[in-house]
């Protein structure tokens, strides 16, 4: 069972912000070819992870709002959120090694 989580602008205070665990926010977006090219890849890490890390997916196209606050200009964008702050970021589609390396140094 996937522990992953599709967030709206209303939801992403209390799926993000508020979560005790620490979360990794994938904005991304239907059209993105190398979005969808990670979407497996993050969908194994939130088993993999479960209970250390929360994966969320932000579709930057129906939740513009959360996309502009966080200054998103380029998907597939991978923000690591910890106490409601954001720690690290991840731009662009990577290795599956290099975002295990990435969620591994930031948690």
């Amino acid at each position: 069972m996937s522990n992953l989580v599709n967030t709206t602008d209303a939801d992403f205070k209390a799926d993000v912000l508020d979560s005790e665990t620490p979360v990794l926010v994938d904005f991304w977006a239907g059209w993105c070819g190398p979005c969808k090219a990670i979407a497996p890849v993050l969908e194994d890490l939130s088993r993999e992870y479960e209970g250390k890390v929360k994966v969320v997916k932000v579709d930057v196209t129906s939740c513009e709002a959360t996309a502009v606050n966080y200054n998103i200009r380029n998907i597939p964008a991978l923000l690591l959120f910890k106490n409601g702050e954001v720690v690290a970021q991840q731009v662009g589609a990577v290795p599956r090694s290099r975002l295990v390396a990435f969620i591994d140094e930031n948690i």
